[in-house]
């Protein structure tokens, strides 16, 4: 006889909890180690989104890449030759999409630092100082194709001056695509329904063939978030 013991059969464990579709329930963090409640509500989403979790599976840095992809799945802007200037590029998602349909001339800028996306140039510089428009052509070598902003501001929590500020960087990333894109170009820029953009839309209207709101399905279906897309950039003249 065998000293040695038969093999133990595995205990499996009968599921429990679940949805009668087969799916788990929501994760929910056991503890908010002194987070507010909005920022545990943030993190509670982000661990149950699929695009979040699809982005972490493909290398994305963040889901808004899926944005941008929608974006040019629609309209067609990212090409090989193509020159694109990314307004507010951290943490990267943007011009890794870019990059990865063909484009090799590119510059990103952002407050905040960005870990390099081979072969875009990077600024760790404030948009709206002076110098940073020229800086961008000259590190992007002539005019763009594209210029996109995802630009968003520090909120404080009102919404009159929230929806202000977010328009006041709409404007200005409008008003330098426009001085700087070359004929047929196009811009786009995150918005929010509600942010009073009228304006800056009928400006655009002047110098843009098409001017459109383009919600992506990435983005948050309870969200305000939508996207000015301005396509056939007409020139400069009024």
């Amino acid at each position: 006889m065998s000293d040695e013991e038969p093999p133990r059969k595995r205990m499996v464990k009968p599921p429990v909890g679940g949805t009668e579709g087969g799916r788990g329930k929501p994760a929910r963090l056991k503890t908010a180690y002194g987070r507010t409640p909005s920022q545990q509500a943030w993190l509670e989403r982000q661990i149950n989104d699929p695009f979040s979790a699809k982005a972490r599976a493909l290398g994305y840095r963040s889901r808004a890449a899926f944005k941008i992809s929608e974006i040019d799945e629609k309209f067609h802007f990212f090409r090989k030759g193509a020159k694109v200037i990314d307004l507010g590029c951290a943490p990267g998602g943007w011009l890794q999409i870019a990059v990865e349909r063909g484009v090799t001339s590119l510059v990103g800028i952002d407050l905040l630092p960005v870990d390099p996306v081979a072969p875009a140039h990077l600024l760790e510089m404030d948009f709206t100082a002076p110098d940073a428009p020229a800086k961008l052509l000259a590190l992007l070598g002539g005019e763009p194709d594209l210029v996109m902003s995802d630009m968003a501001p520090n909120t404080v929590g009102h919404r009159e001056t929230d929806h202000l500020r977010i328009v006041g960087l709409i404007e200005i990333a409008a008003e330098f695509a426009i001085d700087v894109l070359k004929p047929g170009g196009a811009f786009v820029a995150k918005a929010f329904q509600g942010g009073e953009t009228a304006d800056v839309i009928a400006r655009l209207k002047r110098h843009f063939d098409k001017v459109q709101h383009f919600k992506p399905k990435a983005s948050r279906q309870d969200s305000s978030e939508v996207f000015l897309v301005a396509t056939g950039f007409k020139g400069r003249g009024d």
